[in-house]
């Protein structure tokens, strides 16, 4: 009844471009989304394989399907991103505002005070931001009093009150950071000046400012006013140097907004950067909660249109790293090169960077997540069934054709599980043959794993090339295993992978999570396996070089090495220290051999 129901509700849609809303059963909304052609969208729920889990609940829990047709696809993005934040659906990304960010309010009277504030007062004020950092207007405050004389107190400075000197100059004035208009002693036009100079540096615009100074600074010079001069000459310097620091891309890039977007499987961050005069002037990145199988794309869209919104933003223009849509009237730019692909690549680098330290946060602070997360993203990388939360690393240790081992390390949750791991000696093959020596190795390791009735990985890494592989697989056949357990051979350039009956290597990001517990992985079998080759060659060095001795046995050398612990030790010993441990018959052959070497 409800499946009938449903497609009913499907085939009465138009394929006009709008906003869909699915519903339960009681009447709760669980999803909102955007599309340009209604029917198709709605439809390819219904008649689509999902992969994603909770796409496959969501199906099932539809009952009711609601839609609004608008006129463009860009009303429909705006629609979409309205409603989502209006009712919070269970199954659409988080857009929340968690936070009131600080404004810079250039307050409507005479002789305008300029200060930070949270509260947005709908009296004719000018409000410039919201800023991200409180840092951030702290410094433009602190720039725009060391420029400008203004007025910090609340008086109403109306011309009749100034005329009838109702108030007089207070500290601030005394201390030369108020000129007294209070007193009349500065005009308004002097003042409003100055208030239009503060509105183009808060825009990120220095030019005027800079080109004013400069002229009184050469005006007060020519009147041998250079205590004067000097003075303002600071304030050029002072203005110049924050110009610097904020200028990094061409100032012909102005009124620009910028959006990037890196995501893993769980969730996506969004950097916001805003650029004027070649000044960023806000840096914002937004992480972004992925609910169902949201592409690159639709998480862009919708976060630049709630940013642009949040931080009401009426640049004209947007540069982003791939097509999307926007409101109407915004030009969308995708830089390939030059100045404006330097600056996406910054916005990049600012998502990637905020990305990292939310992880290390989690890592500290929700173990479990990261852990999720880090699992996911190597079931995605690896093109795997499952989550590969065992994994078991192979490492042949064959230094020179002696001595033949071989390392197991296994990782659990994608962190060591030292107490699994497993060292062989090679026992079947003769003389230094990798590809044999990994065939032995493997198939020991889950033949005990079988008999034992131990769990087995879901993902073991080979290291060596293709041919370590192939060897590794026959053992896998043989136990009947193949199939059962994924298997990837790494070669020496550690992001290359190589999978069963595949000639192409899977190339892995170097920068990704997923290689780096790769690269973990094989460095712990490495560190294991030539430790214990080098243990296993110094112990048969030392017996072979002692037994060889005439007269000289096992238990001899067992004897000597309890006492003094090294071979160096017995080497350098005195006849008599050997005597009082093995007697003076072998204390003299073992003293006189060693006399002999040097």
């Amino acid at each position: 009844m409800g499946e009938a129901s449903v497609q009913l509700q499907i085939s009465t849609l138009p394929n006009s471009p709008g906003v869909y809303q699915y519903y339960d059963k009681e009447g709760k909304l669980l999803y909102v989304g955007k599309a340009k052609n209604l029917k198709k969208r709605v439809a390819s729920y219904f008649t689509k394989q999902h992969d994603n889990a909770r796409t496959r609940l969501l199906v099932k829990k539809i009952v009711t399907i609601k839609h609004i047709v608008v006129a463009s696809e860009t009303d429909a993005l705006l629609l979409e991103n309205n409603l989502i934040k209006k009712y919070q659906p269970r199954y659409n990304v988080m857009l929340k505002d968690d936070k009131s960010y600080p404004w810079i309010c250039i307050k409507k009277e005479r002789f305008p005070r300029v200060f930070s504030t949270r509260r947005l007062i709908k009296d004719g004020s000018e409000y410039y931001g919201p800023y991200t950092s409180m840092k951030t207007v702290h410094t433009l405050l602190d720039l725009i009093k060391g420029l400008y004389q203004l007025r910090t107190c609340n008086y109403d400075l109306s011309a009749a009150k100034i005329e009838a000197g109702k108030y007089k100059v207070c500290l601030e004035y005394h201390l030369g950071n108020c000129l007294g208009p209070c007193e009349g002693m500065q005009s308004l036009e002097d003042y409003d000046e100055g208030i239009n100079a503060i509105r183009n540096i808060i825009k990120g615009n220095f030019k005027d400012s800079l080109s004013r100074f400069k002229k009184q600074m050469k005006d007060l010079a020519a009147e041998m006013r250079f205590e004067d001069a000097q003075r303002v000459k600071e304030k050029i310097e002072v203005l110049e140097n924050y110009q610097a620091k904020s200028t990094i891309v061409n100032p012909k890039i102005s009124n620009v907004d910028v959006f990037t977007i890196v995501s893993d499987e769980s969730y996506a961050y969004v950097n916001f950067l805003q650029v004027s005069f070649g000044s960023i002037i806000r840096s914002h990145t937004m992480e972004i909660k992925k609910k169902l199988e949201e592409t690159d794309k639709d998480l862009l869209e919708l976060a630049s249109i709630e940013l642009r919104r949040r931080f009401d933003s009426q640049s004209k223009e947007i540069f982003v790293p791939f097509r999307i849509n926007s409101e109407e009237g915004v030009k969308v730019t995708v830089p390939k090169l030059g100045d404006k692909k330097k600056i996406l690549d910054l916005s990049e680098r600012n998502a990637k960077y905020f990305r990292m330290e939310q992880f290390k946060q989690a890592k500290i602070v929700d173990p479990d997540r990261h852990e999720k997360r880090i699992m996911a993203q190597m079931k995605k990388d690896l093109r795997l069934t499952e989550e590969p939360r065992h994994i078991e690393c192979f490492d042949n240790s064959n230094i020179q054709g002696t001595h033949p081992v071989a390392a197991c390390v296994v990782f659990k949750n994608g962190k060591p599980s030292k107490k699994d791991y497993r060292k062989f000696n090679i026992k079947t093959v003769e003389g230094p043959d990798d590809f044999a020596s990994m065939e032995e190795v493997v198939y020991r390791r889950y033949k005990r794993l079988q008999e034992e009735e131990q769990p087995l990985p879901q993902l073991i890494i080979i290291d060596g090339g293709k041919g370590q592989l192939s060897s590794a697989l026959k053992s896998l056949e043989k136990l009947d295993l193949r199939g059962k357990i994924a298997i990837v051979g790494i070669a020496k350039r550690l992001e290359e992978l190589f999978y069963p009956d595949d000639p192409i290597p899977l190339y892995l990001d170097k920068k990704s999570e997923t290689l780096k517990v790769i690269q973990q992985l094989r460095n712990e079998a490495h560190r294991f396996g030539i430790e214990f080759h080098r243990n296993k060659r110094s112990k048969d060095a030392l017996n072979t070089e002692l037994e060889t001795i005439p007269g000289i046995g096992e238990k001899t050398v067992i004897q000597l090495l309890k006492h003094f612990k090294s071979s160096k030790r017995i080497s350098e010993a005195g006849f008599e220290e050997l005597a009082e441990v093995i007697g003076t018959d072998k204390a003299k052959k073992i003293y006189t051999y060693y006399q002999s070497i040097e």
